[in-house]
């Protein structure tokens, strides 16, 4: 396994995050412990979670499975870099959501409880909060770097004028500032390289991308059953839309002797700004075989191949619309 910094801190984190939202639903608690088990063995040692994950009506609940494997092992929390956010609604009351300072402390303690731990090593604000001044959000992070509960700050689904506007807060008030950014990016969502990526390689964020296989959309074809694609309606549409891309794609897959999935990822692993995709596998077999990924080599040919085929908006902004 390589290891790199997240972003331009002095933490080492695995090229590959194991994202945990299906555990717990639909991946069951054992499998989920057996997911874990594996991708420590494999070195993966940079585990994201949130505080919503689990299922409608179970919020919470993966997080408690990732607490419940953490405490089986004490050494397990001393080797794993431990990530989760606050944003999404927890409760029913009318505080229990967004990044209220009220909020973020009640929101960290429980996870906190949930987790089995005293402190969360990069806590993410899990959406932008347009009701809740910047002065307070840093004001209340600063809190929980002060007592120990987090060490590390990080953004995710962020503009980047609004990652620009808190990190300059952070920063002013004399802190690290935000250290991450984690959005939607794959070979079919690249908007983010208009203006966010551009940013975390100027300022030194780590960025993680989520979704690095657009929901399954490059599991391949031939793995979308009838019983999966009624499952996943949305996913389904993707695939009608882009099927002609997506045997052109398994194609160039086939040819180079690579299996869909893992060219996405090394696609993402071949962006020199992002620092580990989160992977979110449902089983062992999806976990082994994300690791090829790490390995595979893509010259300039094949990546402008693969760029062709799956266009981005044009570069960096302003020249991607601009003279």
């Amino acid at each position: 396994m390589e290891y790199v910094n997240l972003g331009r801190t002095g933490l080492k984190v695995s090229r590959l995050a194991l994202g945990t939202m299906n555990f717990g639903n639909p991946t069951t608690e054992e499998n989920s412990f057996a997911v874990l088990n594996e991708a420590r063995s494999l070195g993966i040692n940079f585990v994201d979670t949130a505080n919503v994950y689990g299922g409608k009506g179970n919020r919470g609940l993966t997080e408690s499975i990732v607490g419940r494997w953490l405490s089986q092992d004490s050494s397990r929390r001393r080797e794993v870099v431990l990530a989760t956010k606050v944003y999404g609604r927890i409760g029913d009351g009318p505080n229990e959501r967004r990044l209220s300072a009220y909020h973020i402390r009640q929101a960290c303690e429980d996870s906190l409880r949930r987790l089995h731990t005293d402190h969360i090593d990069l806590y993410q604000m899990h959406h932008v909060d347009r009701e809740t001044p910047w002065e307070e959000i840093a004001q209340a992070c600063e809190q929980l770097i002060r007592e120990g509960k987090a060490i590390y700050i990080g953004t995710s689904n962020f503009a980047a004028w609004q990652i620009a506007t808190g990190d300059a807060l952070f920063r002013h008030r004399g802190d690290l500032g935000i250290v991450s950014e984690q959005s939607l990016y794959n070979l079919t969502q690249r908007s983010v390289e208009l203006e966010v990526l551009p940013y975390c390689r100027e300022k030194g964020l780590a960025f993680l991308p989520w979704s690095p296989l657009a929901g399954g959309l490059f599991g391949g074809l031939k793995t979308w059953d009838d019983g999966i694609r009624r499952s996943h309606p949305n996913t389904l549409k993707d695939l009608e839309k882009h099927k002609e891309k997506l045997e052109s794609f398994e194609a160039f897959c086939d040819d180079l002797g690579e299996e869909p999935a893992q060219m996405a990822l090394a696609w993402l692993l071949h962006n020199p700004v992002v620092t580990a995709p989160i992977i979110g596998p449902r089983t062992l077999a999806h976990l082994q075989t994300s690791m090829r990924a790490l390995e595979i080599k893509l010259d300039a040919e094949e990546m402008e191949w693969l760029n062709t085929l799956w266009p981005g908006p044009g570069g960096e902004a302003p020249e991607a619309y601009a003279w």
